[in-house]
């Protein structure tokens, strides 16, 4: 089997018309693998359009306030790709240029050694493989490697494999095949075996075991968490937003003043909670729960059981902004698809 033969003939036929597959420049490729880590192509398309647009070059990104980052990468989760997109490209600007080669590039803040291949090899042609879900699922099942992906074991023995089936005069293409063909062809469930280019020489389709390939480490326990949201509204229709601290994954993000309870809430306990006592201390107001069953967020570890009170003034409260003011503010996934709901008239 001439494996990178094989591999490049397949991805030229079936290969996505993607943008950045037309740029040899390495703050494009880096913008859409950035973008793409964790995220679906046909989700993260409109917001790497929308960052090309925003900030065509690099020293623009860099130059632009975090807050405006935030706001452009709102809906994408996984918050930390953002801020590390932002320092990285004040990183570059102070080093001049953007870094092509692999150990120059995983000196940036947010790049490990997946995305530096995936930069080096498509913007320099430099002969390093990229690794990822995709291409541990493909080389798992066509050479039954039952090594437990993310693993320091695994990492060292598909890095090895792919560096020797790598097309060493196209490394660019074979890489890009690697995880066209993940996407496409060798997908996680119910794979058009059929039709592979690699059906007669994969030990997986051979011996029945796409479904038990690449093996996964044992999950780690959800933990149940939840968050009451306190949406105060004031008679001049003005509400508060929140700045979350410096950790989390929605560090640095907005939200509406939050309640955390071992479990559902009744009302008396949010009344009763410090944080309800400290914002509205003698203030007079009327309580409504906008949900009565809570809204279930997932995240990889975490499964968070969301509520909304709407929280009425009577009396006038400082330190709030009016509610169209809100929009502006970047928020997380939560928070938009409330507002987006509840005050949709404010929206524009």
């Amino acid at each position: 089997m001439n494996f990178s033969s094989q591999l490049i003939d397949w991805y030229l036929v079936n290969k996505r018309d993607l943008p950045w597959r037309h740029t040899t420049n390495p703050y494009y490729i880096w913008l859409s693998e950035v973008i793409l880590q964790q995220t679906r192509v046909a989700q993260g398309l409109p917001y790497y359009n929308k960052f090309v647009e925003t900030y065509p070059k690099v020293e623009m990104l860099a130059a632009a306030p975090l807050d405006d980052v935030l706001k452009l990468w709102q809906g994408l989760g996984y918050y930390s790709r953002a801020r590390n997109l932002h320092k990285a490209a004040q990183q570059v600007v102070e080093l001049g240029k953007f870094p092509s080669q692999y150990k120059d590039l995983l000196k940036l803040k947010g790049v490990g050694t997946y995305t530096a291949a995936a930069i080096a090899s498509f913007s320099n042609k430099e002969a390093v493989p990229v690794v990822d879900g995709n291409v541990y699922r493909v080389l798992s099942r066509i050479f039954h490697i039952n090594t437990p992906i993310n693993t320091p074991a695994a990492v060292k023995e598909f890095t090895h494999l792919a560096a020797q089936l790598m097309d060493k005069e196209q490394p660019d293409i074979f890489n890009q095949a690697m995880m066209e063909f993940g996407a496409l062809q060798c997908i996680p469930k119910n794979p058009n075996c059929a039709s592979c280019v690699f059906k007669s020489d994969c030990v997986a389709h051979e011996k029945g075991l796409i479904d038990e390939l690449p093996v996964k480490p044992r999950k780690t326990k959800v933990k149940n968490l939840f968050h009451n949201y306190l949406v105060i509204i004031s008679p001049d229709q003005k509400t508060l937003l929140q700045q979350r601290d410096e950790s989390g994954i929605w560090k640095g993000l907005y939200e509406f003043p939050l309640v955390e309870t071992p479990g559902a809430a009744m009302v008396s306990e949010i009344k009763d909670s410090i944080e309800f006592k400290n914002l509205i201390g003698e203030l007079r107001f009327r309580e409504s729960v906008y949900n009565q069953q809570p809204i279930i967020h997932k995240l990889s570890h975490r499964k968070i059981h969301a509520t909304f009170w709407i929280i009425e003034l009577e009396d006038y409260m400082e330190g709030l902004s009016p509610i169209k003011d809100a929009f502006k503010k970047p928020v997380h996934v939560l928070m938009e698809r409330f507002m987006n709901e509840y005050w949709r008239d404010y929206k524009h």
